[in-house]
Order: structure tokens, then C-alpha cells, then sequence
């Protein structure tokens, strides 16, 4: 029974990863594609973590840190470029960057 919940488990993830793969290609804007991206790293967070738990090793932990530091370091990032942006309706002119 725990073989079903497992390998159930690990399709859905999958999938998930699957469906945020193709909105970090294909998302209509940049913050649209940061925010998969974020989701996609935590998916592989979860992912590392659910083997860590069926393996019942620690050994992978230093790597779900430096994933979970790389998603919020990547999301500050494209925050502040995002803040930083000069908007077409703000700056009044058209041939402005």
C-alpha cells in the first residue's frame, strides 16, 4: 500500500514540475515566469526532502538549503529589477528607456 502512495505521490510531483516547466517557458510576463520558477523550486525542495524521508538519510539537506536560498535570492532579484522598471504610462515619453 505505501508502494501506490509513493509512486502516487511522485507522479503528481511529476506533473506539477511538468506544468511548471511550460509556464516558465511560455508565461505571458516576467513576474509570471519568476513566480513558476519559485513554485518549481519548491516542487524540487519537496521532492529532495520526500526522498530524504523514504531513504531516511540527512545527506541532502545543505542541498534543499541552497536551493531554498537560490529561490529567494532569485525572487529579491527580479523584485527589485521589476520595481526598478520605468512603466510606459508613468514616464510620458515613447522613445525613453
Amino acid at each position: 500500500m505505501i508502494d501506490v502512495v509513493l509512486y502516487l505521490a511522485g507522479g503528481m510531483l511529476a506533473v506539477a514540475g511538468l506544468l511548471l516547466l511550460y509556464r516558465v517557458v511560455v508565461g505571458p510576463s516576467l513576474v509570471d515566469r519568476v513566480i513558476a520558477s519559485d513554485v518549481l523550486l519548491t516542487t524540487l525542495i519537496i521532492v529532495v526532502g520526500a526522498e530524504m524521508a523514504i531513504n531516511g538519510h540527512t545527506r541532502t539537506i545543505p542541498l534543499m538549503v541552497v536551493l531554498a536560498v537560490i529561490g529567494i535570492l532569485g525572487s529579491v532579484s527580479v523584485a527589485r529589477f521589476v520595481q526598478r522598471a520605468p512603466s510606459s504610462s508613468a514616464s510620458g515619453g515613447e522613445g525613453e528607456l
